[in-house]
């Protein structure tokens, strides 16, 4: 299996969706956007390396709860935070995490994916792209605030992501259209502190999970 196959397949991703797919106008829209949120800086509001992660409970898309604290006694938790399964970049982004999944257990470590859509969308998000690992709602962004990766959208974005299919008031709920997550992935202990931490506005970018294998395997100081 190639080394970064899941960074290499949202480099294709993002080609394919400069070449043409996404419409000029709508393309800088976009641009324009990310430009701004990161000239404001929000990528240095997130929680850093070094940090206690914030303990949380949310439901999982068949309605559990689940604790970050209770599946930390267990062993590390690789979170990762992503903007919904209408992304074709998270379903990229979740995938490669699910093919890492049986390497990272190995290791010793869970992962779990939280987004602000709704159960039935997480569910859904579940389904399609085969995850065996727990994907959490985090209607309204709450836990996503604690970590320091929310970001707003203008009404410009909003709506056009309406044009593209994708209504965040119907996956997200009525109060979901404003913010997003910012995709995240954090490496946290079993004493809740944050190994590592990726956040980035541009949301083509993600952590690689190898790169999250090859912290795991470091050797313990």
């Amino acid at each position: 299996m190639s080394f970064h196959l899941t960074t290499q397949e949202l480099n294709a991703e993002r080609a394919k969706y400069r070449s043409g797919i996404i419409p000029a106008p709508a393309l800088s829209i976009m641009d324009a956007e990310t430009d701004a949120l990161k000239a404001a800086g929000l990528e240095r509001r997130a929680l850093k390396p070094g940090a206690v992660a914030p303990d949380f409970m949310l439901p999982d898309s068949r309605g559990r709860l689940v604790c970050l604290h209770s599946l930390l006694t267990q062993g590390p938790v690789v979170l990762v935070f992503y903007r919904g399964g209408w992304c074709p970049y998270c379903n990229l982004h979740l995938r490669g995490f699910q093919r890492a999944q049986l390497e990272l257990k190995k290791l010793g470590a869970q992962i779990v994916a939280v987004s602000p859509q709704l159960p039935d969308n997480s569910l859904s998000t579940q389904e399609k792209d085969q995850l065996t690992f727990p994907v959490l709602s985090d209607v309204g962004n709450k836990v996503a605030g604690r970590f320091g990766v929310v970001l707003p959208l203008s009404k410009q974005l909003q709506e056009l992501y309406r044009q593209f299919g994708h209504p965040l008031d119907l996956f997200n709920g009525p109060d979901g259209t404003q913010q997003l997550p910012m995709p995240a992935t954090f490496l946290i202990d079993r004493k809740s502190t944050i190994q590592m931490a990726h956040v980035d506005v541009d949301y083509t970018r993600r952590l690689d999970p190898d790169d999250v294998i090859a912290k795991l395997s470091e050797p313990a100081a």
